[in-house]
């Protein structure tokens, strides 16, 4: 029987090429909610307000810095601007929060509408009505 000679492992220094600074990697995350505030159910300046006192960095709230910008694009929408790490689940979390806080999570769904953003959108509760009236 023959046998292979292994190679040895690669050091770990030979896997590291530039001993420079990482590239920032700046996520972009939007939150639509383009219609709970069409139907005047949805305060944007409350939500944004919530984000800005709630989004933790570092192990800490209201330490946003420069590594979070939240910013409103438009009047329907929340554009949340993070230097890596930051999760769009956390995002997600944070606007069930809010929805709770403010009695609306029985009504309004967080739905990924593309990789980087979420959309409110209602429950459908007209089709449940109508199947009761069927019965």
């Amino acid at each position: 029987e023959k046998y292979t000679q292994r190679t040895a492992m690669p050091s770990v220094d030979s896997k590291r090429k530039s001993k420079g600074k990482k590239k920032v990697e700046i996520k972009r995350f939007t939150i639509n909610c383009s219609k709970p505030v069409e139907d005047e159910i949805f305060d944007m300046v409350a939500f944004t307000k919530y984000l800005h006192e709630r989004i933790k960095v570092k192990g800490k709230t209201q330490n946003l810095g420069d590594d979070v910008k939240i910013e409103n694009p438009s009047d329907s929408a929340v554009e949340i601007m993070a230097k890596a790490p930051f999760s769009k689940r956390y995002l997600k979390y944070l606007t069930k929060r809010f929805l709770k806080s403010q009695s609306l999570r029985d009504y309004i769904r967080v739905i990924a509408s593309s990789k980087n953003a979420y959309e409110l959108k209602y429950f459908n509760v007209h089709n449940e009505e109508e199947e009761e009236a069927a019965e």
